[in-house]
C-alpha cells in the first residue's frame, strides 16, 4: 500500500451499522463445508455461532466514538517536556489474510498547554487496532488522532508486532517482527528529541512474545 492509499484510509469515519452476525454465521458454515469438514460434529456444531459472536469484539474499533473515549479527559497543564506511554499491548487482524498481528505500541507527545488522561492513550490504540488493519496505517492513525486532539509540539508513535500471516503461512519466519513509526512536529524536525524518545522505549524492552 503506497502513501496516498494510506492517507485515504487514515480518516475513515466510525461505522454506524452493526455487524451482521447472521451473515457471518452462514459464511462460517459455508467455509466449514468448503474445508471438507462436518459442521454437525460435536466440536464444530456451535462454531459458526461462536465465530459470529467473536467479531463484534475483535472489530469493535470501527464503532468506537472518539468523543466517548476521550470523555473530556483533557487538562490544561504548564508542562512542555516529553510524555511517553510505552509497551501498550494490542491485538489486531491483518486485512490481507484476517489473521492476527499482536504487539505493542509506544506513544509520546510534547504538550503545548494540554495533556490527556493516561488511560486514554491505550484506548486510542485499541480503537484503531480493533479493525481490519495494516500496521503502517494503524501507526499513522494513532499519531494523527493525538496530534489533532492536543495540537502538541510533536507526536511520536512506534509500533512493533508479530504477524501470524508470516509466521503460520508463506515464509514461516517465527521470529520476524515488524516495526513502524510515525514522527510529527518536533519529533520529525529535531534529531535529539526523536533520539530521546527512541532511547526511552528501547531501555529495558524485552522481546515480543506470543
Amino acid at each position: 500500500m503506497n502513501k496516498s492509499e494510506l492517507d485515504d484510509e487514515v480518516e475513515r469515519e466510525p461505522l454506524n451499522t452493526e455487524i451482521d452476525q447472521q451473515a457471518i454465521e452462514a459464511a462460517v458454515l459455508t467455509m466449514l463445508n468448503a474445508f471438507g469438514e462436518d459442521p454437525e460434529r460435536e466440536g464444530l456444531k456451535n462454531t459458526p455461532k461462536r465465530v459470529a459472536r467473536m467479531f463484534p469484539e475483535l472489530l469493535g474499533g470501527y464503532r468506537e466514538d472518539p468523543e466517548k473515549i476521550v470523555n473530556g479527559a483533557l487538562f490544561t497543564v504548564d508542562y512542555d517536556d516529553m510524555v511517553i506511554v510505552r509497551d501498550i499491548e494490542f491485538y489486531s487482524l491483518c486485512e490481507h489474510h484476517m489473521l492476527p498481528f499482536i504487539g505493542r505500541a509506544h506513544v509520546a507527545y510534547i504538550p503545548r498547554g494540554q495533556v490527556i488522561g493516561l488511560s486514554k492513550i491505550p484506548r486510542i490504540v485499541d480503537m484503531y487496532a480493533r479493525r481490519l488493519q495494516v500496521q503502517e496505517r494503524m501507526t499513522r492513525q494513532v499519531a494523527n488522532f493525538i496530534n489533532e486532539l492536543l495540537n502538541p509540539q510533536g507526536v511520536a508513535v512506534v509500533v512493533e508486532a508479530l504477524h501470524m500471516c508470516s509466521m503460520m503461512r508463506g515464509v514461516k519466519k517465527h521470529d520476524a517482527r515488524m516495526t513502524t513509526s510515525t514522527m510529527l512536529g518536533t519529533f520529525r524536525t529535531k534529531i535529539a528529541t526523536r533520539q530521546e524518545f527512541l532511547d526511552n522505549i528501547s531501555r529495558g524492552a524485552g522481546p515480543l512474545k506470543i
